[in-house]
């Protein structure tokens, strides 16, 4: 990572189904994120916090739970990430909930057309308001990077879709959190995906995986976007996340390896880190041992 990373801090809760990822930036920079990756030699500048936004109730909206504030928030990301990026530096982001993807590739996508996702997350989130049964818009967001859904979400940025399915690859969801209608979705799109299943089968090499995503991205994309939502890690191991998969997910030390292959293509262009819950964690190691993960991820060496 030859660029100085911009950590950029989004402590809100305005995409999801209750409080605590408010604050997981201030847990993490607690937790020796700019110390960690200032001893690994990396150039990093802390660029503070967007203004924090609490877990609200919305029962109005039951389709679309906070559907103006989410928007709102994106487009801050999107203002503030986009000036990072003005600047030549790699935003990392730290959320909050995986809603504020939304503002990143929008502000991505507005400088880079050329770019794909790695979309490093226990679940597909391709519902839309139509066909939810919680109406919490965390649980959409690729759905509306894809062009469907409120059009709030889906028209946020330059240009609609945001992204085609072509520049899109899941990895490590939980296929039995998917349901029949993302199920239909994910056939119409064909969208390239690796369930948490089929990469922890016996025999599988899930770093091997990984290395193949984004060589396959970067073969056809200038930039890449990494969004990496904690949840994709088995909650048994590492229970942070507000949508957890016990059982089900990556083994806590592969999804960190993964997350080292994926960082280090020298066509990442910005890193989305979504829905750590430190209320999940009272004594802070849980937390700790995810930054140190984080660390060691992005401090290793690009191709």
């Amino acid at each position: 990572m030859p660029r100085e990373i911009a950590l950029l801090g989004v402590p809100s809760c305005a995409g999801t189904h209750g409080p605590g990822q408010e604050k997981a930036p201030a847990a993490v920079r607690a937790a020796g994120l700019v110390e960690g990756l200032l001893s690994a030699g990396l150039a990093v500048r802390d660029h503070g916090d967007l203004p924090a936004v609490p877990f609200r109730t919305d029962p109005e909206h039951r389709n679309r739970q906070n559907l103006a504030l989410v928007a709102d928030v994106a487009r801050s990301v999107a203002d503030r990430v986009g000036a990072l990026l003005d600047d030549g530096a790699l935003p990392l982001v730290i959320g909050g909930d995986c809603t504020i993807t939304l503002g990143v590739t929008a502000a991505l996508v507005a400088r880079r057309p050329d770019t794909g996702l790695i979309y490093f997350d226990g679940d597909v989130d391709l519902s839309v308001p139509d066909s939810t049964v919680s109406g919490v818009l965390d649980t959409m967001v690729l759905a509306h990077l894809l062009g469907e859904g409120a059009p709030e979400l889906a028209g946020l940025g330059p240009r609609t879709p945001l992204l085609t399915a072509d520049a899109v690859t899941a990895f490590g969801h939980d296929p039995v959190e998917v349901n029949a209608a993302e199920r239909d979705r994910l056939a119409r799109y064909g969208l390239r995906t690796h369930p948490c299943t089929g990469l922890t089968a016996p025999g599988a090499d899930p770093v091997a995986a990984a290395r193949a995503v984004r060589s396959d991205l970067a073969e056809r994309y200038a930039h890449l976007l990494l969004h990496f939502d904690v949840d994709v890690i088995d909650s048994t191991e590492l229970p942070l996340a507000d949508f957890p998969h016990f059982n089900q997910g990556l083994p806590l030390a592969v999804a960190l390896d993964c997350l080292a292959e994926f960082a280090r293509a020298p066509q990442l262009a910005a890193v989305v880190v979504t829905e750590i819950n430190p209320l999940r964690d009272q004594d802070g190691g849980l937390v700790r041992t995810l930054t140190d993960g984080l660390v060691r991820a992005l401090a290793g060496a690009p191709e």
